[in-house]
């Protein structure tokens, strides 16, 4: 029903108009002197009557309003339609007095000027609410097509920002990949096996704009493992989740830029204090994400900056998936950066 009105909302707001506007007509002509319906008059001075109306009104809806939206000459199309308009009163008025006179033959107040102002008056609103309702219409329309627009404009970046990711994984796995063919690990096929898993799931999976939360756990996860891989597990790395993940849907490759970033300026070698701890928790269609690392004394002052692409791309990516619905700060300490994202996901 509701896809039934929003096709035919037009219609449906142009028939309300003159069903109200032909009610309220024919409740002020239904009674004569004593009382009693005349009937005939109601059938032939309402028909003409609203049918008149119809007539002038639709010809400046759909002819001569449209050249003024086009044009722009509000001078010409007064100028135009009011000629037309002059005319058509004549004959609207003309018609009244001559339906009227059969009815009432020894009355003349059909010929009154009060009549006649009436008349015109009468064609003039109709014309204007008509006219009014091209102008909301085209207003709604205009609104409609503009958002359309907006909202196309903000899936391509989108599809823009993600794309960017690829080059950026694919950069950070090859490393990977290449430190485990430099050591001869017989590891290489498993990391091998994970990479084209990560990889199905961005070329198919990340293209839709929410994807199941539990495949970006998955992702991560995988994620995680070839970078213990690499590092022969030398480095204390833990994931956690806590919460109901099921049926939850995230918008895709959010949360793995922060850990990117984390890998990247927070890991170099073995050592007592090196570490990246990892945290999710979802709760009541929200999800809280914390990312936690040890930091390098040489980037002690410039690992935001350091985070380059990446972590404009993902802000980018939440102002456009979560509007309004994210919180994301960050804590840099001498010795250990952290990342807090809230998401509000429903």
């Amino acid at each position: 029903m509701t896809q039934f009105f929003q096709r035919h909302k037009k219609i449906i707001l142009h028939a309300a108009f003159w069903m109200v506007y032909a009610s309220l007509f024919l409740y002020t002509i239904s009674f004569g002197k004593d009382g009693e319906p005349n009937w005939g008059r109601l059938v032939s001075d309402g028909s003409f009557h609203v049918l008149a109306l119809l007539s002038i009104s639709y010809l400046n809806y759909f002819y001569f309003l449209p050249r003024l939206i086009r044009r722009q000459e509000l001078g010409r199309y007064l100028l135009s339609f009011g000629a037309v308009f002059i005319g058509f009163s004549f004959l609207f008025l003309y018609g009244k007095q001559l339906i009227l006179r059969a009815y009432f033959p020894d009355s003349d107040w059909m010929y009154s000027p009060r009549f006649v102002v009436n008349v015109i008056m009468s064609g003039f609103f109709a014309v204007v609410c008509v006219g009014l309702l091209r102008f909301v219409e085209d207003y709604f329309e205009l609104e409609a097509r503009r958002k359309e627009l907006e909202n196309q404009q903000l899936s391509s970046e989108l599809q823009f920002l993600k794309a960017q990711i690829n080059p950026h994984f694919l950069f950070n796995t090859l490393n990977n990949l290449y430190y485990l063919a430099v050591n001869q690990s017989p590891r290489t096929p498993d990391v091998i096996a994970k990479l084209s898993s990560m990889m199905r799931y961005m070329l198919h999976d990340s293209n839709h704009p929410l994807v199941p939360l539990e495949r970006e756990i998955e992702y991560i996860e995988n994620y995680l493992s070839l970078e213990r891989l690499r590092l022969e597990d030398r480095i204390p790395i833990t994931f956690e989740v806590a919460g109901a993940v099921e049926g939850v849907r995230i918008a895709p490759l959010i949360l793995i830029t922060f850990l990117e970033n984390a890998f990247k300026h927070g890991v170099s070698g073995a050592g007592d204090d090196v570490f990246i701890t990892v945290r999710l928790d979802v709760n009541a269609g929200s999800c809280h994400y914390q990312v936690t690392n040890s930091k390098l004394a040489a980037s002690n002052k410039t690992l935001p900056e350091k985070s380059g692409i990446g972590l404009q791309n993902v802000r980018r990516r939440l102002e456009l998936s979560y509007p309004e619905r994210y919180v994301l700060h960050t804590d840099d300490t001498e010795d250990r950066y952290r990342v807090d994202l809230q998401l509000q996901l429903t």
